[in-house]
């Protein structure tokens, strides 16, 4: 093992150390003299990394695989400038001694690749020079250009796009970062790229001048200096020019041909050869081009053999393929539908996935159409709010709240939208996102013109409308409010009402872990040897429906264990934590230095609600009038002290609370009920209503 981490390290240190000097190596051929042995060295050595260069990019899966490719192209392009250099000072300075003045690698281009012949030289080398430069590097350039532009005007939406399902669940906060990482390298990658071509385009411009230099610069020489004639001169110098010219131009076309295949790489599982094979083994394809080979082979005056073998080949293209990709017919041999592969279901129109049956996702925002730019091309505001709403009420009820998937549906009207939490709708109602609403304050006098709505959250009346209404309602003391912030206040409310159906095992689990790191020995000893984890859970449920924070852990769990040897339900255990844990939901209400509101119940009234309580049931059994008489005197006290600016809470004996509370909670779900039991000793409280025989509930009325 640690020869094999040395060994890592010696690698990784020589990597390090090979491109810094490689960088010297490449500016000290510029300067200095190269003997021509070590010029043919380098010359082969360009080659072989234009061909690695190919074959790697042609084996990545996507181009981020190869993305120090930009660099790369840049080494390989000085190290090419650097060696027409060295070979340009030794063709005009030794090209009159001879053909093979400049090497074995020169003179084998400028001998045996033209045929010795400096005109077909000429010719080939300025083909190579169309292809390379107007061709590939032109044509990879553009791509490149407009990958670059493409790639940078969407990296906001699929920043966006990352939020949106870190927000909703789908991955965590590791992933999300993973994958902002890979967006900025993309659009890095991309950008560099659309100017690494540059380097591509310039080589070649840059072969062209280096050939008519060495050509003149060697003719020149060659008659001036070395006595030659000027036949003489111009065919030595030119074999010369041209060989050189093609040992750099054929590894500057390897390169320009990987450019263009990186660029116009698209990201795939599998390499390029695998991809193009799979996409390109279509047998309905080849079929009609093995037919029309056979029909050419048969034409009198073509070459028919050849035209009947290509025919064949196709042929046998198009049986080997012929139905792995899905080109058949679907019948089998007695013309009956084909029976599906083992395990699979039959595919088609009809077909049904247990995907469009199941969302297990825990609380769900379901748009339409026309709010799609809320959530994403309008800056993804709501997005933003809704994740401020998942922090805060997180931190209100103490444990994570689960991210909320927003997802368009078709089948709602444009501006509507629906929250569920797991399967069930909870809310929905329709938001105007070219409209504000405007909810009247304490000192509106004024009507305005708009859509007339009630307040989703708080079922207040209000209207959508117009932006340029906005100074004229607020001016007459509205509040006016933006069609995100009302979806995502919608949200919180049904997210504090609905807590304990948010809640799960796994979400308990978690605190408990987390408490066991600072509490170990608690943690050990009551969950799960004294409390089961679903009996904990079921704990947790009842007082968050009683919107009882469960943050303090420690206190919960220490309470458990006292109160496991009584052999209680979960609901009779969560009502005897109550009385430690009231403290923390009053503090959310309000100031602590200020005084409790506080709205009791007249005695008589009391004494006639506990003897309608059904024994060994949360259940209250009263005449429905008195219940409707109840409930009204009740909500008439708490919007008044609303009014006010004050949340009060409603006190009755400690016996009551419970079915209370449960009589209570459908019809006012925003109504805190708390025992005589549970108010905290040092808290000041203050009265500021009672409901009883003063609020013209009947006299006799009675239990059933």
């Amino acid at each position: 093992m640690s020869a094999a981490v040395a060994s890592q390290g010696w690698v990784g240190r020589l990597g390090g150390m090979a491109l810094p000097a490689g960088i010297l190596v490449i500016v000290a051929m510029m300067v200095l003299p190269l003997p021509v042995q070590l010029l043919d060295l380098f010359f082969v050595g360009n080659i072989l990394l234009s061909l690695l260069i190919l074959m790697v990019a042609l084996h990545t899966f996507r181009p981020l695989d190869f993305s120090s490719f930009p660099s790369v192209l840049l080494v390989a392009t000085v190290l090419r400038l650097a060696l027409n250099v060295a070979s340009t000072r030794i063709v005009l300075s030794q090209g009159h001694t001879g053909p093979d003045a400049a090497g074995k690698v020169i003179e084998a281009f400028g001998s045996f690749v033209i045929g010795g012949n400096f005109v077909v030289g000429a010719f080939v080398f300025a083909i190579l020079v169309i292809i390379n430069l107007v061709v590939i590097t032109k044509g990879a350039g553009r791509v490149s250009e407009v990958s670059a532009r493409f790639t940078l005007d969407a990296m906001p939406g699929k920043q966006m796009a990352i939020d949106a399902d870190l927000n909703a669940g789908l991955m965590s906060p590791d992933d999300a970062r993973t994958r902002r990482a890979e967006v900025a390298a993309e659009a890095d990658f991309y950008g560099a790229m659309d100017g690494a071509s540059k380097f591509v385009k310039g080589d070649a411009m840059a072969g062209i001048l280096i050939l008519v230099i060495n050509i003149v610069g060697g003719i020149i020489i060659g008659t001036a200096q070395h006595g030659l004639g000027l036949m003489q001169a111009t065919e030595t110098y030119v074999l010369l020019s041209i060989g050189d010219g093609l040992v750099a131009q054929i590894p500057s076309l390897l390169l320009s041909i990987a450019t263009a295949i990186i660029v116009t790489r698209v990201s795939s599982t599998t390499d390029m050869s695998v991809l193009i094979g799979k996409q390109m083994g279509v047998g309905r394809a080849w079929v009609p081009v093995a037919a029309v080979m056979l029909i050419l082979g048969l034409v009198p005056g073509m070459p028919n053999l050849l035209f009947l073998i290509g025919g064949a080949a196709s042929a046998a293209v198009a049986w080997l393929t012929y139905g792995r990709d899905g080109s058949t017919t679907g019948l089998d041999a007695a013309g009956g539908d084909a029976a599906p592969p083992e395990g699979e279901a039959k595919a088609g129109p009809e077909a049904i996935t247990a995907d469009e049956v199941t969302d297990y996702a825990p609380i769900s925002l379901q748009i339409g159409y026309g709010l799609i730019p809320l959530a994403g091309d309008g800056g993804g505001a709501l997005v933003a709010r809704i994740t401020a709403i998942r922090r805060d009420v997180s931190k209100a009820l103490g444990f994570v709240v689960p991210g909320v998937r927003i997802r368009d549906d078709l089948g709602l009207a444009p501006n509507q939208y629906r929250i569920r939490v797991g399967q069930a709708i909870l809310g929905e109602d329709t938001v105007h996102p070219d409209r504000k609403l405007a909810l009247p304050g304490g000192g509106s006098r004024r009507k305005l013109q708009g859509i007339a709505v009630k307040d989703p959250s708080f079922g207040l009346d209000a209207v959508w409308i117009l932006p340029h209404q906005v100074p004229e309602a607020e001016a007459d003391d509205h509040v006016v409010v933006e069609p995100e912030s009302v979806i995502a206040t919608h949200l919180s409310q049904i997210l504090v009402k609905h807590a304990a159906l948010l809640i799960g095992q796994d979400d308990v689990q978690g605190l408990v872990d987390n408490l066991g790191r600072v509490a170990p020995t608690l943690v050990q000893s009551v969950v799960p040897k004294l409390v089961p984890l679903h009996v904990l859970t079921a704990v947790l449920r009842a007082l968050l429906a009683d919107r009882i924070p469960v943050s303090d852990m420690r206190r919960i769990l220490e309470g458990l264990a006292e109160l496991a040897a009584r052999n209680l339900s979960s609901a009779d255990m969560a009502e005897a934590l109550r009385p430690a844990l009231v403290p923390l939901l009053l503090q959310q209400m309000g100031s602590v230095t200020q005084p409790l509101p506080l709205i009791t119940l007249e005695p008589d009234l009391e004494q006639l609600l506990l003897r309608s309580r059904r024994q060994g049931e949360d259940m209250l059994l009263v005449d429905n009038g008195l219940a409707q008489s109840l409930l009204t005197a009740l909500a008439e006290r708490l919007e008044t002290a609303s009014g006010q600016g004050r949340q009060a809470v409603v006190i009755v004996a400690q016996p009551l609370r419970r079915a209370f509370a449960a009589f209570v909670r459908p019809h006012l779900p925003d109504a805190v009920v708390i025992g005589m039991g549970e108010l905290p000793e040092a808290r000041r409280v203050e009265v500021v209503g009672t409901v009883g025989g003063a609020t013209g509930l009947p006299a006799n009325a009675g239990a059933r």
